[in-house]
């Protein structure tokens, strides 16, 4: 009776029970919700799928599969794992916490990118920078509501629409908010539709909204060629800090544009991505733990996501209103909550708001613009940031 009284203790069931056991339920509720959202609802399915199955299996009790405390305050027990002690999660969360599965998503971003419009229109760079005033506008809210200047920027790259620079940053300056962070990221990416839409009809006027843009001129291969080797070595030099993340978004462009390297282009865009979103998502959720995640923190950040997306929408909106008073060749100011990232989500925002208003206009390559561009602008406010702190 003894050996079946502790086989039952053993197992997962009776941690259920146990002190504590309730935030396991409620997680492993919460990661079954997130599952239906993206297996039935379709929100960033390739994402949140591995993200919630994540989570489902750091709450599972008696599993240990990821332990926090190998990781706590900001420093790795190479002991603890090096003596088999840790968990399968525990050394897939290696390449998130070490900034290496960002890096590598950023060079399949690259690769996938066209920054043909952005080299045609400079101007769209302003846009992507402006749309980056939600990531500063969290930050300084943060700052307010009690948050760690670390913790505050990581709350702040939400704004940045850009999953891997939002993880890359959490990961290094406030690990214990990877979890919320990351699911509230990625979560309001897919609600791009639904959260722009709005702000963007509330800062235009109908005419506004009409306004149909000339083509873009041509982009020489030349060009394609030399402007991912002049952006590394500018913001590399302006700003270290962001080095890694913009020199694994640039060499990707480079394999897709040289025309050499077609095998290593389709390698980065498929293979490569496929394989390190698994192991990113997965070990990102692994770290939703109930005690992390079941907080008031967690609903802090949450507002503070949506309020980044509100200001980014608008930053870039407003921008290109303003740049209308000053230029001969009018910009439709759809274009601008493109900035917010998102890629290639915001630009066909703005391509069907757009169009609902003039159904002749097509809006849809001056927007990626100003959308690859806040690829570069998260890049470096993420490296900005990490300089700081």
């Amino acid at each position: 009776m003894e050996g079946i009284i502790e086989f039952l203790k053993g197992t997962g069931f009776y941690g259920l029970f146990a002190d504590g056991g309730w935030q396991q339920i409620v997680m492993i509720l919460i990661a079954c919700f997130l599952l239906f959202l993206a297996i039935v609802k379709k929100y960033e399915p390739l994402l949140l799928v591995p993200i919630a199955f994540g989570m489902l299996l750091t709450n599972l009790p008696g599993a240990n599969l990821y332990h926090s405390e190998f990781f706590a305050g900001g420093h790795i027990e190479w002991a603890e794992l090096g003596n088999g002690n840790g968990g399968l999660l525990d050394y897939l969360y290696l390449g998130v916490k070490l900034g290496i599965y960002p890096c590598l998503i950023f060079m399949g971003v690259g690769a996938m990118t066209d920054f043909g419009p952005l080299i045609a229109n400079p101007k769209s760079l302003l846009l992507g920078a402006a749309a980056q005033l939600g990531i500063y506008v969290a930050f300084g809210l943060a700052l307010v509501l009690g948050f760690s200047s670390e913790a505050a920027a990581s709350i702040g790259i939400i704004g940045g629409a850009d999953g891997p620079t939002a993880i890359l940053v959490t990961s290094q300056l406030a690990p214990q908010y990877l979890g919320p962070i990351a699911v509230a990221a990625y979560s309001y990416m897919a609600l791009v539709p639904v959260i722009q839409p709005p702000i963007m009809k509330l800062l235009t006027t109908k005419k506004e909204r009409k306004i149909v843009m000339e083509q873009l001129r041509p982009v020489s291969q030349t060009e394609k060629i030399l402007f991912p080797i002049i952006v590394t070595i500018f913001i590399a030099l302006l700003l270290p800090s962001a080095a890694p993340l913009i020199g694994s978004l640039m060499i990707g462009n480079l394999f897709r544009e040289c025309g050499v390297t077609e095998r290593l282009s389709k390698t980065v865009q498929n293979e490569l991505v496929n394989i390190v979103t698994i192991f990113l998502g997965i070990s990102v959720g692994a770290t939703a733990t109930g005690a992390v995640f079941l907080s008031a923190d967690t609903l802090k950040i949450i507002a503070l996501g949506v309020i980044a997306f509100g200001f980014g929408t608008a930053g870039g909106v407003l921008l290109a209103k303003l740049m209308n008073l000053f230029t001969k060749k009018k910009i439709n100011p759809l274009i601008g909550s493109a900035g917010v990232s998102a890629v290639p989500m915001a630009a066909r925002v703005s391509q069907v708001v757009g169009q609902k208003e003039n159904p002749k206009n097509f809006l849809l390559m001056h927007a990626m613009g100003p959308n690859v561009a806040g690829v570069i602008g998260s890049a470096i406010a993420a490296g900005v940031f990490l300089s700081l702190f």
